[in-house]
């Protein structure tokens, strides 16, 4: 038998709501959760709902009433203003004051003297008489025929305020509480710069330190960048360690792969002693603060055969039938100085524990950004614990995926924890392509839970679209991954100065600066650095940009010229995008005017924010012309 035989509403198609409930809707505060559900009921009765939510410190659960759009769907809304986690639930019954208010109605249409239903009308409005004065005349006018007029009139003058203003919810069906995870606000909008340190020393030849990097905090933060994202920062093994563009020999002198993690110095929860030393890295998270930066550090759950792990720990690692340590491999790539964790191990529960702890530990520090290096290649169970563990400690912290992997292994890491993910981006290269991808990404369900972080390139990918180092195309792929998602990086100096020699056949970078210590022209600037700055300006100016899901493409008939509209409040950006790196190309752009409350013959201006250029248009289709070796693109701002 059911709880209650007398409910009779039914709510289904809950959305947002994550496989069932079983994982939370991702915000940031600020943002308001847009909730909408199918709910029915036998009969022709008028149905009521609310949207019920509240923080989870909060005792108390806040309602607003929810509306009938279409075709028995239900809508509502609420802002979450702090960070944590809010519950939200929709409770929905049958409204039997609004039912008896539509019958009448359409009775009084009809003509019909409706005595007996306004004493109907009286007792259903008794639920509640306390609520006002007003309410309670109208009851006396109801039950009593010599006021019939008058309670006709009171009839048809107050109820839909009062039936709005106090629901009488009887047999009410609830639905089962759903979840979002409020995470502070750079986990949606953030600007990532990626470096090795010891590639900060100005002197050539010299290995970089935490104090080299401080030099370059000014120039890294006046770019506009937010986040200072470092490879592992940890003592680096000796056996097998790599030389130069991955040679198996290392020479000597050679530094080896900070993803080789572990010396007689220590493993994850030391420092390489040729960086400095914990204080010189504490020190560098303070003064990253006064220039508005976070350092972010990279988590690679790996050892060097010289790690401590190895040698207090061998169960943690997955043996050949031999006895030796299986080293790592990508088949058909080897990197015989790594091994890889042994998830399956008997001793799990002390593995998990030793890595929560190494996390507290960087916390400790004063960390609170974390690269997952390959998190894909662990269980996802460990990775949903093991950040809920550490946002138990430190609610700030955030947790970025760098899974380049099959599209659902991608979304479940965005499901069980994961604040940042990194995207397909990189090798999505024409407009279709690019529309299709953004189109998956913001208006499909990923958009409640995946937060894209676009990146051009990154340490370990030289994508081929860019090994020309034909400047234009830089320039195009900068821009997009800076506007189409709120959240972008750079591989640092390497991508500023359109470093693009391939390793032969590879999407792998030439003397690749994982393998030794690169020197950079850190003073050096061109067309490429100057529109970094403008336009990290140009997000923090304008709310428009500092938002993923908000795009709407615009028809452009040209395979190469790409246009999106992004609005957020007042805020109104069109951004046009010639994506052929070679050619002119003009075309006519179709503004989507009746998202802007635009008419069809209004002008209106149009700045373009990287050239200050002024354009007035009119009405829908307006025409735009790119050449790639000037600029690839306009950044307007709808100016109403």
């Amino acid at each position: 038998m059911p709880g209650n035989g007398q409910s009779r509403t039914v709510i289904e198609h809950v959305t947002p709501e994550i496989d069932g409930g079983l994982f939370p809707v991702k915000a940031v505060p600020g943002d308001v959760i847009t909730v909408e559900a199918d709910i029915i009921a036998d009969g022709h009765d008028k149905l009521a709902a609310h949207l019920c939510y509240r923080h989870i410190d909060d005792a108390e659960w806040q309602e607003t009433r929810m509306a009938l759009t279409v075709n028995d769907r239900w809508t509502g809304s609420f802002t979450v203003e702090k960070q944590g986690v809010y519950l939200y639930t929709i409770e929905s019954w049958v409204d039997h004051l609004a039912s008896w208010q539509h019958e009448i109605h359409l009775k009084l249409k009809d003509g019909q003297r409706i005595t007996s239903e306004l004493l109907a009308g009286a007792n259903l409005l008794e639920a509640i008489a306390v609520r006002e004065e007003a309410i309670r005349h109208t009851i006396e006018a109801f039950r009593d025929e010599n006021r019939y007029n008058e309670a006709i009139h009171l009839a048809e003058e107050h109820l839909d305020t009062w039936i709005e203003q106090y629901p009488v919810k009887v047999h009410t069906t609830r639905y089962k509480e759903l979840s979002v995870d409020v995470d502070r606000a750079k986990a949606g909008f953030s600007t990532w710069y990626c470096l090795f340190p010891r590639s900060a020393s100005r002197e050539p030849g010299v290995h970089g330190t935490f104090k080299d990097v401080e030099k370059l905090l000014p120039r890294i933060s006046g770019m506009g960048f937010d986040v200072l994202y470092m490879p592992p920062i940890h003592p680096i093994g000796h056996q097998f360690r790599k030389g130069k563009n991955n040679n198996v020999v290392c020479q000597p002198g050679e530094p080896g792969v900070p993803y080789g993690i572990g010396s007689e110095d220590g493993g994850h929860d030391a420092i390489h002693p040729e960086l400095g030393t914990i204080d010189d890295f504490k020190h560098l998270i303070a003064i990253s603060k006064n220039y508005g930066m976070e350092v972010a550090m990279d988590l690679a759950i790996q050892c060097s055969p010289d790690h401590p792990w190895a040698k207090n720990h061998p169960e943690w690692f997955k043996k050949r039938p031999d006895g030796s340590i299986q080293y790592a491999e990508n088949p058909p790539k080897k990197y015989q100085d790594i091994y890889p964790i042994y998830f399956e191990t008997e001793d799990w529960q002390n593995l998990w524990l030793e890595m929560r702890r190494v996390l507290l530990t960087w916390g400790s520090w004063g960390v609170r950004i974390i690269r997952v290096d390959n998190p894909h290649t662990k269980p996802f169970v460990f990775w949903h614990w093991v950040i809920a563990e550490v946002k138990k400690e430190y609610p700030d912290m955030l947790f970025l995926s760098e899974a380049f992997t099959k599209p659902k292994v991608m979304q479940q890491l965005a499901k069980v924890g994961f604040a940042h993910s990194y995207t397909y981006f990189t090798w999505r290269n024409n407009k279709y392509e690019m529309q299709e991808y953004l189109t998956e990404l913001t208006q499909t369900d990923m958009k409640y839970y995946f937060r894209p972080n676009f990146w051009p390139t990154t340490h370990d990918i030289n994508p081929g679209i860019l090994q020309s180092g034909h400047e234009p195309q830089f320039l195009i792929r900068y821009f997009l991954a800076a506007t189409l998602s709120s959240n972008y990086g750079i591989y640092g100096p390497s991508f500023e100065l359109m470093e693009h020699d391939p390793f032969p056949g590879k999407e792998e970078y030439l003397n690749s600066e994982k393998y030794e210590i690169r020197h950079w022209d850190w003073d050096k600037t061109n067309k490429l650095t100057y529109l970094i700055t403008l336009v990290n300006r140009l997000r923090h100016e304008n709310e428009a940009l500092q938002h993923t899901n908000n795009i709407t493409f615009c028809r452009v008939d040209d395979d190469a010229l790409m246009a999106y509209l992004k609005v957020s409040g007042n805020s109104r950006i069109l951004a046009v995008v010639n994506m052929d790196a070679y050619n002119r190309r003009a075309n006519m752009v179709q503004v989507p005017i009746w998202q802007l409350g635009i008419a069809n013959d209004q002008e209106y201006r149009v700045r373009d924010l990287l050239t200050d250029a002024t354009y007035t248009w009119r009405g829908e289709w307006n025409y735009v012309e790119l050449d790639p070796y000037m600029l690839p693109m306009h950044l307007l701002r709808i100016e109403l």
